[in-house]
């Protein structure tokens, strides 16, 4: 079967054969993996599509459990992410965090347009690229329904008392819900932060507020470390997802 999709290249892997394979978020199917006999070498269109953060049109041939590319053109090369070596290594560190992310085969729209957004932003930005990785992060958790509470307490939903973040709760937490799980053993305290308003409230604007309105977004170096050590552990806590290779080599 022959279908067609926009789809967003989040790497490329060459085989035993000599034969490349692409792993494309698509619009319309999710996270697929496609092989392709074109050319890498090649100045035509379809070959410029394949590269890494080309958003593009692509035609597939469809089996039962594979994908094949047949052609592509770009829509979006976003060819000045890697004119700076500190940005091209945040929005690869992006990349290889959505694939962790994504489910094979399932579409999810939202996650396709976010994906979109930051690296329209990130190739506009001129510095402070963590703090955008991390807003994306942090917008990708609540589209795959694992974001934080942070307008009231997890476990009871009082919106006074607020003493701490918990990781394992997934959110705030009041002084009565800590002392209570504190009592039970239910609570690991390594895995809970005193709470800071400042840090809660940006990630409220986060939350709150498009990614493409992000472009002159600014966080101190303190609080963004703050910031990235809470959402590193949450999101190995919740997502499974940690020690990614491209990791060790960011910088802001």
């Amino acid at each position: 079967m022959y279908i067609e999709t926009e789809g967003i290249i989040l790497k490329q892997v060459r085989t035993a054969d000599n034969r490349r394979i692409v792993l494309i978020f698509s619009r319309n199917y999710g996270k697929i993996s496609a092989g392709t006999n074109i050319p890498e070498k090649s100045k035509s269109k379809s070959s410029l599509a394949l590269k890494p953060f080309t958003y593009g049109k692509y035609e597939l041939f469809k089996g039962r459990d594979t994908y094949h590319v047949n052609g592509a053109e770009v829509i979006k090369s976003y060819y000045g992410i890697g004119e700076n070596i500190e940005k091209f290594m945040c929005s690869s560190y992006i990349l290889e965090f959505t694939e962790k992310v994504l489910s094979e085969n399932v579409p999810m729209p939202s996650f396709f347009e976010l994906l979109i957004d930051f690296l329209d932003v990130m190739e506009r930005r001129s510095k402070k690229f963590l703090l955008m990785a991390t807003a994306y992060q942090i917008k990708a958790l609540h589209i795959c329904g694992s974001g934080p509470v942070v307008d009231n307490c997890v476990i009871c939903g009082r919106t006074d008392g607020i003493s701490a973040f918990s990781i394992s709760e997934g959110g705030l937490v009041c002084s009565d819900c800590m002392d209570n799980a504190k009592k039970s053993d239910e609570i690991n305290d390594s895995l809970i932060y005193e709470v800071d308003f400042g840090i809660v409230n940006i990630i409220r604007y986060i939350l709150n507020n498009p990614i493409a309105s992000f472009e002159k977004l600014a966080l101190d170096e303190k609080s963004l470390n703050r910031l990235r050590k809470i959402f590193t552990h949450y999101i190995s806590y919740h997502l499974d997802v940690k020690e990614l290779k491209s990791e060790e080599f960011l910088t802001d």
